[in-house]
């Protein structure tokens, strides 16, 4: 089975992680899937995203037997610069890096029953993209969750601004949706222009600057340009750059 499908319809992409045998535990799949999904959403004409996941939990993290070689790159708007916006879709539980994923998402809704929990600190490892939830949480509230590490249930998210809305009960998807109609109708221009500023003004946690760079420089590296200017400097002739 494939472990990210996208769906497109009426401007709207549904992005569903399908892991659910394995709650949704993040693998290299995964990772792999949700990156390909953010590059077809951006350079495509659907207008708006919507991340969910099959079965009753979100995700519980990475998959400890087949941990993401690079976690960054299925991160939307780290991994791929986005100007459209994304809006999540969260039951059961959402932990580690799957929160990771979820504060790049712009809009978020959740189940009554949801959790979100980072127990990286608990663990002794982290990749270090939390550090980004500063900017999208009260700091105090931020530093609590991830050096203390207890869940947040879903309507505590919502108190102090993670989420934008607890649903009814398996309703998440569906309110989920709501909100990406009403963004694919807006006028795109603006809406992408409007999501380029105000990202602009959020200060980027250390990490985020690094994993950008990273992909621009392996773009460069995996480019067919390199490869014809190595080929052009063994051959001892000017190289014919395509700018791909």
């Amino acid at each position: 089975m494939t472990a990210v499908t996208y769906e497109s319809q009426d401007g709207i992409a549904l992005v569903t992680i399908r892991r659910s045998e394995h709650r949704n535990a993040l693998n290299n799949a995964v990772a792999e899937g949700l990156a390909d999904a953010w590059q077809r959403l951006q350079s495509g004409e659907d207008r708006v995203a919507v991340l969910t996941a099959a079965g009753s939990d979100f995700s519980v993290g990475a998959d400890i037997n087949d941990v993401p070689a690079a976690f960054w790159k299925s991160v939307p708007g780290v991994g791929v610069d986005l100007d459209k916006p994304i809006v999540a879709a969260v039951q059961g539980w959402c932990i580690g890096g799957a929160v990771a994923m979820v504060q790049m998402c712009d809009l978020c809704v959740a189940d009554p029953e949801a959790k979100f929990y980072y127990p990286e600190a608990k663990l002794g490892l982290t990749a270090g993209l939390i550090s980004a939830i500063v900017e999208r949480m009260p700091h105090k509230i931020a530093m609590e969750f991830m050096l203390v590490g207890d869940p947040m249930p879903a309507q505590r998210a919502y108190e102090i601004g993670f989420i934008n809305r607890v649903a009814a009960p398996g309703q998440a998807l569906e309110e989920a949706m709501q909100y990406a109609r009403k963004l694919a109708a807006n006028a795109p221009l603006v809406v992408s222009t409007l999501k380029r500023q105000a990202l602009a003004t959020m200060p980027k946690s250390p990490l985020e600057g690094y994993y950008r760079l990273k992909g621009a420089l392996d773009r460069i590296a995996g480019s067919d340009d390199f490869k014809e200017g190595v080929a052009a400097f063994k051959q001892k002739r000017n190289p014919r750059f395509s700018g791909k």
